[in-house]
């Protein structure tokens, strides 16, 4: 069983702060900084460039890859840390594309991460003419999945709602329809129990910075599945994902599995972080995060309805179909939440209308959902985010 007032007690909260928002950005593990700063002088300061070899610099984006891998049901050997989402959604898309050559289509849906989007379109409009990215609705999806689609690319936890989909049935379908997976786990990874392996998943993606709690530029990853491995493409053929990259070599030979997604140079002091953060994750059990992560979600989703009813739920009510994080409509959403933030309470806007709050039972606790659902309550029923300084909207939401 986790014990999770022992794993609140290693992040820093400041003071008067309720943190709803780690779907965004996690909290910084107490540890970290002086993980970094060992990193700082007693690595980088003393080794130099030793450090690559004494201290396994070199050798961290797949040590610390098979420690993430256990959060997301991954086979070990097959997560490979690096670069950023974008980036490893690129490979990740371009590799599953060249698994069926015989096809064009990419299937999404309209809740997807734009990022994502994005990255598809610049790929297959380099790909040429005849290639296409069809995105429909989220309730679409699986009657989409034709016999035309070469890859599904999906994000199982909805970015704005938290609408989770199902992947090891979306995974069954795209198989029987002769199509490839591509899943970005950047809302599920430390949010919810996800099984890679167990799904037949192709290829996932995600970050480290949400509910992973790596810190602000922490490193993505990126999961090969073993059939796919030792064959798969990795589109972006960086040095360091060449089999002997100091072989200085003038052609390119990918390395073997998942290393071959490696693109630059790892992010040492960010990974330092990640360290810390994980070494939080090995005290807790997925199944316990999601268990009070729902109790904690219903809880937040009960107070702040019986309080504002001038708040829509976007998100799923049922649990089984939401990821860990709450999301109401508001036509002011922005200026609420700053009032909000004002307040102590951190949640975060997502354009239009969409005011989110994530939910991480390693230090949010019942006593917070309630104090966070009674500040809610004054801000809404007594209009305090009806201030002109609230509607000036930040350069980051």
């Amino acid at each position: 069983m986790t014990d999770f007032a022992a794993t609140k007690a290693m992040f820093h909260l400041p003071e008067g702060v309720l943190y709803l928002d780690g779907n965004s950005l996690g909290p910084l593990p107490k540890a970290a900084p002086a993980r970094i700063q060992a990193m700082l002088t007693e690595e980088w300061g003393e080794m130099l460039i030793t450090g690559w070899n004494r201290a396994g610099w070199m050798a961290q984006p797949m040590g610390l890859g098979d420690r993430v891998g256990k959060l997301i049901g991954a086979e070990p050997g097959h997560v490979v840390l690096g670069d950023t989402l974008s980036i490893k959604v690129y490979q990740a898309l371009a590799a599953a594309l060249a698994l069926v050559p015989d096809r064009r289509v990419v299937l999404s849906d309209s809740g997807n991460f734009p990022s994502d989007l994005y990255m598809a379109e610049g790929l297959l409009g380099l790909l040429g003419p005849d290639y296409e990215l069809r995105v429909v609705a989220p309730e679409d999806v699986a009657d989409a999945i034709t016999e035309d689609v070469a890859v599904l690319m999906l994000t199982e936890v909805d970015y704005g709602t938290g609408r989770l989909h199902d992947m090891a049935g979306l995974t069954r379908r795209a198989h029987a329809a002769g199509a490839v997976t591509v899943w970005d786990l950047a809302h599920s990874a430390g949010a919810i129990p996800v099984d890679l392996a167990g799904s037949g998943a192709d290829f996932a993606v995600g970050c480290t910075y949400k509910y992973l709690n790596g810190g602000p530029g922490a490193p993505a990853f990126i999961y090969v599945a073993p059939r796919h491995a030792g064959h798969a493409l990795p589109a972006l053929s960086g040095w360091l994902g060449h089999a002997a990259p100091f072989d200085f070599h003038r052609k390119y030979r990918p390395g073997a599995g998942v290393e071959r997604m490696r693109v630059g140079t790892p992010p040492i002091l960010q990974l330092a972080a990640l360290e810390s953060a994980l070494d939080i994750w090995d005290m807790a059990d997925m199944g316990d995060v999601r268990e009070k992560s729902l109790a904690l979600c219903a809880h937040f989703i009960d107070a702040v309805e019986a309080a504002c009813p001038m708040l829509t739920l976007a998100s799923p009510r049922d649990g089984a179909r939401r990821g860990s994080q709450v999301s109401f409509r508001f036509a002011d959403g922005y200026a609420a939440m700053q009032a909000l933030i004002d307040r102590g309470v951190i949640g975060d806007f997502r354009a239009p209308d969409i005011m989110r709050f994530g939910f991480t039972p390693l230090y949010i606790d019942e006593a917070d959902v309630t104090a966070a659902a009674a500040i809610i309550a004054d801000v809404m029923t007594n209009r305090l985010w009806d201030r002109p300084d609230y509607k000036v909207r930040a350069a980051v939401t």
